[in-house]
């Protein structure tokens, strides 16, 4: 979280399909929604009279975020997560989100209006009362804002990898200008290799594995269960990273002339299973580094008098 001259908040949030993510929180992107009061306590948001639970499951892919209410909802969550942190719960907020990059020219507009429907929004957030006012919104293109606070070191031929949850988005930045006309999304993120490991499980051994321990396999590259299951979801995680390369070199991705940037949940499968030249690819762990770069992008915008 940033904060202007006039007190303003500037928020930057990541709204992955498997994760939201801020500055400083991550939080599972699934939601279940509730008439009543649910019975345990938590990650609990009260608007509008419903309930919503957070953090359970995450949501499934889908290729316009508008379609339905949830990140509308997740995005508040977001918002009070991050206030919490600092005990604010009455702020003037501005919003910097982001959109896969060849979705934002299509899709910014209708985005932007989507989460500024309502100026000023009310909601309890884990029994805590917020009153936000939006007071603007600027969307950008999803995977740059990760490497934006590194941009010094993008000198010569680049390539940006930003492997989310949903979506793998391309991107060259040579001499550290982003090339517009040289940028693509591929729907081929994490979750398309938890569900071919959960697939090949019950296809080879016939058993279905909880969603939870492929996520947690995921995320650090092994799991508590048996050494037969194991390796065959190595073998799957290391058939998908073979496949990211595969996709790369489809647009030209070249190790000897340029260096890759991989950003986003991907980059720890990349780090696990793939194959590469720790020389000419860097990884970024930092989960929230997007949500950061989100923010360091809108105060300059905005400190400048414009926004996007």
């Amino acid at each position: 979280m940033r904060e202007l001259k006039n007190g303003t908040k500037i928020i930057g949030v990541d709204t992955g399909y498997g994760n939201i993510k801020t500055a400083n929180t991550v939080t599972p992107t699934g939601l279940i929604e509730y008439d009543t009061p649910p019975i345990f306590s938590g990650n609990i948001l009260e608007y509008n009279g419903k309930y919503y639970r957070f953090g359970e499951t995450h949501k499934e892919f889908i290729a316009d975020k508008t379609a339905d209410e949830d990140f509308y909802i997740l995005t508040l969550m977001a918002v009070a997560r991050e206030l919490k942190r600092s005990r604010i719960y009455n702020a003037d907020v501005y919003l910097a989100e982001g959109l896969p990059l060849t979705w934002v020219r299509v899709q910014r507009d209708k985005f932007r209006a989507y989460l500024m429907r309502n100026k000023s929004v009310d909601f309890k957030f884990t029994d805590k009362d917020f009153h936000i006012n939006f007071v603007g919104c600027s969307i950008y293109p999803q995977g740059y804002p990760a490497v934006i606070e590194r941009i010094d070191e993008l000198k010569g031929a680049n390539m940006l990898a930003d492997i989310g949850s949903g979506t793998i988005n391309i991107l060259y930045i040579n001499n550290k200008k982003p090339i517009e006309s040289k940028s693509w999304t591929e729907k081929l993120g994490v979750n398309q290799c938890a569900v071919r490991i959960e697939n090949a499980l019950m296809d080879n051994f016939g058993i279905k594995i909880d969603r939870s321990i492929t996520d947690s396999f995921l995320k650090h590259g092994t799991a508590d269960i048996c050494a037969e299951y194991l390796e065959r979801m190595n073998k799957i995680a290391a058939e998908y990273t073979t496949e990211i390369f595969e996709t790369l070199y489809k647009y030209e991705y070249d190790p000897s002339l340029m260096r890759l940037w991989i950003t986003g949940g991907g980059g720890r499968l990349i780090k696990y299973f793939g194959k590469y030249s720790v020389d000419r690819v860097t990884i970024i762990d930092d989960i929230c580094a997007a949500a950061k770069g989100l923010e360091y992008i809108a105060d300059a915008w905005l400190r400048r008098g414009t926004n996007i």
